[in-house]
């Protein structure tokens, strides 16, 4: 039992670090080459796993040979536009200047009610809304609307609203992050006087407390577990 949980930790580990050294793009939007490379990954390292009788190498090798391929077939991609085109083919235009292309809907073997399912998860209800709609290389779906049918921006409006910038998190389900209070330029006695100011009973009582580059507070106080 123990070598097979250490056989485990030490797979799982491999494939970890495999799949963090081919980026994190590799782990949301998958191409057709990435997608043979994960499948692939997860079948060779089964194996010393279900069998504890194979070499642990026997799943490791491949394992780091289908990383260094696609390390450098990813390389290679980058570098040439038609190597690209080739593995991971072209965005196909399904709608174009509001026109259903039903050539490129047969080609992606689409059919209206997905295409429809794709539009709806972009909230598009209304086809004529629709100026493109592009299916990417990575089978996402990209979608343009008419400008009339688009949001309106506050620049649109004339609206000039405050820019906030990127919330820095200093209190973590009761954890300080000490670094980020630091970079703020705040000390501990400036954060507890904060705490006290919106009612929150110390660090361990803050599930979440974050501060944008105007001085904002978002604060969320711990609640008791049930």
């Amino acid at each position: 039992m123990a070598i097979s949980i250490i056989r485990t930790i030490i797979i799982f580990t491999a494939i970890a670090v495999a799949m963090r050294i081919m980026g994190k793009r590799q782990l949301g939007q998958l191409e057709p080459s990435e997608l043979v490379v994960a499948v692939l990954i997860s079948d060779l390292a089964s194996h010393p796993l279900q069998d504890v009788g194979t070499p642990l190498l026997y799943g490791l090798v491949p394992v780091i040979v289908l990383l260094c391929l696609q390390i450098l077939l990813s390389g290679a991609m980058l570098k040439s536009v038609r190597l690209r085109h080739l593995l991971c083919g072209s965005p196909s235009v399904i709608i174009h200047n509001g026109r259903i292309v039903q050539s490129e809907m047969r080609k992606n073997r689409l059919t209206i009610d997905e295409l429809q399912e794709e539009l709806r998860k972009k909230d598009v209800t209304d086809l004529a809304a629709v100026r493109y709609a592009i299916v990417e290389t990575d089978g996402s779906m990209s979608v343009l609307l008419y400008p009339e049918h688009g949001p309106v921006t506050p620049a649109q409006m004339g609206l000039h609203p405050a820019d906030g910038g990127l919330p820095l998190v200093l209190i973590n389900d009761g954890r300080l992050i000490g670094e980020n209070l630091q970079s703020l330029g705040k000390d501990r006695a400036w954060l507890e006087q904060t705490l006290r100011k919106h009612g929150l009973s110390g660090v361990q009582g803050t599930f979440l407390l974050t501060v944008n580059e105007q001085g904002e507070l978002y604060t969320a106080p711990m609640e008791a577990e049930r």
